[in-house]
């Protein structure tokens, strides 16, 4: 029995369980809650795939980070932090798929060395940053990326709910950005490994496919899951 470990979020958690459906795994897989409140790091040998899960801003100590700024939450969550980078080193060293999501993009990218902005400023937010809801905007993937093949769409449509990015010009080693968004200030919405050689299966994206409007049909949810179940049935750990 394979399993997918999937990193606990005071945030919506039960979303990301309930996206990878029981039709979909069968009886070849199943999943396993990693928490930092547990420190069941020890689980982490069971796991033939991780899930970096959205949440709370990674501590800005980790990349440089400004201490103070707009929407800086109250308290950090450092043991959360600690916690899902033995999580991604894990996977790296045994060579496990990943799927990062939002905050784990951006945690994935600050592990490889690279930062992001602390905050996106107030016209991004307008477009990117969760009011009531989600906010929805177009999607360029990247001709010949893994997301793209995997989509198999150039042009799509995605939620959005953050008010941190990547910074273009410190990406973390070896990674690649394979989606943009639209618009007049078109951010980083997608990050793989640029060199994909002795490598896993590692696709990161900005956006929630866990929780986006008719995520089934939607390929930039559907088609990515599919392609992260079927990486980690193909995994020879």
């Amino acid at each position: 029995m394979k399993k997918i470990g999937i990193s606990y979020t005071e945030t919506n958690f039960k979303n990301y369980w309930n996206w990878f459906r029981p039709e979909e795994l069968g009886e070849d897989i199943e999943l396993l809650e990693l928490s930092f409140q547990q420190n069941n790091s020890s689980d982490f040998q069971y796991c033939d795939g991780f899930v970096l899960t959205g949440g709370i801003d990674v501590l800005p100590e980790l990349y440089g980070g400004a201490r103070e700024y707009p929407y800086r939450p109250e308290t950090f969550l450092p043991e959360r932090d600690e916690f899902e980078k033995e999580m991604y080193i894990y996977a790296q060293t045994h060579n496990i798929p990943v799927l990062g999501i939002c905050r784990g993009m951006q945690y994935i990218n600050i592990l490889e060395g690279g930062t992001v902005f602390e905050d996106n400023g107030e016209q991004l937010n307008l477009v990117h940053k969760k009011g009531t809801e989600d906010k929805v905007h177009g999607l360029s993937l990247v001709p010949g990326s893994l997301l793209h093949l995997t989509a198999g769409i150039e042009k799509g449509t995605v939620n959005s709910a953050h008010h941190q990015r990547v910074h273009p010009d410190h990406l973390g080693a070896n990674l690649m950005i394979s989606a943009y968004s639209e618009g007049e200030k078109p951010i980083i919405e997608a990050l793989e490994f640029k060199d994909k050689s002795n490598k896993a299966f590692m696709l990161a994206v900005q956006w929630h496919p866990e929780r986006m409007q008719e995520k089934e049909r939607n390929p930039l949810s559907q088609k990515i899951k599919e392609r992260f179940i079927k990486a980690i049935k193909e995994s020879k750990k």
